[in-house]
């Protein structure tokens, strides 16, 4: 439905003003009577830019999640109707994208639909776990407490997004100022030196000879190499979004890469014993869980392992009976999880698992980043002193001359 502008006085003749969804103008202001309001002017709230360009709509992050899982739980742990809930987080939601969202999902809910269906309507900001945790909520009447466990479970996703995206900051950043010091130099002051020993005429040593023999080679095809650059990492980004047997191999790839290959696993083993305890907690059926983990999964051979764990099940096994002998899940994990089905302790075993990878992938990260610092240093040290040495190496040799 439309949004309207108001303004108006209320019974006591204050000023008023504000915002509010109708059908029509007429409906908006037969509203504000209902209130006690006298509307003196009422008009559709102009489009933002965002809905008229979609492709500018702001993204829904993990954080305006958690802060909605957290907000709402509290709201319907005080007994407020749904509709209401939607309304009031709707209204003060500041992102333009989720303040549509809810509203849709506050009219779907009006409407009839359960609100896990009426969620399940915006897959691009609520995902299957978070529809079926919150369908599992309304079926046994803990919604307060699911949204609650849902909260914990986005900000732990968001601190393991953060921390490898915070391993990389660092590396990338050093060799992006390197790259653009090397090239920098080669580009506009090598030139400059090659004028000056032109003028003095004679052979140039070796690496002086080499290294303005890539600076030619640079200011010739720079340009085409910037391109080039573009072009791979476009094609490849459409190719892991068309191509499942590209990304298969890929995926495959990142799992075996030395050292980021390995953290990749434990933030996978971390990511599904968080998620699957969660679930099982909340009454999600375990098939039904292992389904959802390995659609979130972000990995197709995770994908594919926890499938086939998912079909071993459905036959008869247990869980850690198909996971023995997994590439991806270790086998302490393996162990921890057959002594949790023995014990009846499932839950409690895999948020025990998760905590442990969660420290795992702590200590990887700050291994990681205190080995790749001095790495970049280095380069960056090496890769220019060795430029400057080679230009000031026919200085020397003009010096020797002279004397």
């Amino acid at each position: 439905m439309p949004i309207y502008l108001w303004n108006g006085k209320n019974r006591a003749g204050d000023k008023k003003k504000g915002e509010l969804e109708a059908a029509s103008p007429e409906a908006a202001a037969l509203h504000l009577k209902n209130m006690g309001m006298i509307p003196d002017k009422v008009k559709e709230k102009p489009k933002d830019i965002a809905e008229i360009f979609p492709a500018l709509a702001p993204r829904v992050t993990i954080n305006d999640l958690v802060v909605f899982t957290r907000q709402f739980a509290v709201m319907v742990d005080a007994g407020l109707p749904l509709v209401q809930c939607l309304q009031i987080l709707a209204d003060q939601q500041e992102n333009i994208t989720f303040k549509n969202t809810l509203r849709a999902v506050r009219s779907d809910v009006e409407s009839g639909l359960t609100f896990a269906d009426s969620l399940g309507k915006h897959p691009k900001v609520f995902d299957d776990l978070f529809v079926n945790l919150v369908a599992a909520g309304e079926v046994g009447g803990i919604l307060d407490t699911i949204l609650n466990r849902l909260a914990i479970q986005l900000e732990k996703q968001e601190k393991l997004r953060r921390q490898l995206k915070g391993a990389m900051v660092y590396p990338a950043t050093v060799s992006v100022i390197a790259v653009a010091c090397i090239v920098l130099l080669l580009v506009k002051v090598i030139p400059v030196f090659e004028q000056m020993f032109a003028d003095f005429g004679g052979a140039l040593p070796g690496p002086t000879q080499s290294v303005i023999n890539l600076s030619n080679f640079l200011q010739a095809y720079i340009h085409y190499m910037i391109g080039a650059v573009v072009v791979v990492a476009t094609s490849y980004l459409q190719a892991r979004s068309r191509s499942m047997a590209f990304r298969y191999q890929t995926d495959n790839i990142m799992l075996n890469m030395p050292i980021f290959g390995n953290i990749i696993k434990k933030v996978a083993v971390a990511r599904f014993t968080r998620t699957l305890g969660t679930m099982i907690s909340s009454g999600v059926p375990i098939l039904d869980g292992l389904d959802i983990v390995a659609k979130t999964a972000g990995n197709m051979i995770i994908e594919e392992e926890l499938q086939s764990t998912r079909q071993a099940i459905s036959e008869g096994e247990t869980i850690a009976e198909p996971l023995q002998g997994s590439k991806v899940f270790p086998g302490m994990m393996v162990q921890m999880v057959a002594v949790g089905e023995e014990t009846g302790s499932m839950e409690a075993m895999l948020t025990k698992i998760a905590d442990f990878y969660d420290e795992e992938v702590d200590a990887a990260v700050g291994g990681l980043t205190a080995m790749l610092e001095p790495i970049m240093m280095v380069f960056m040290g090496g890769s220019i002193g060795t430029i400057l040495i080679a230009m000031y190496l026919p200085i020397f040799t003009i010096a020797d001359t002279i004397t």
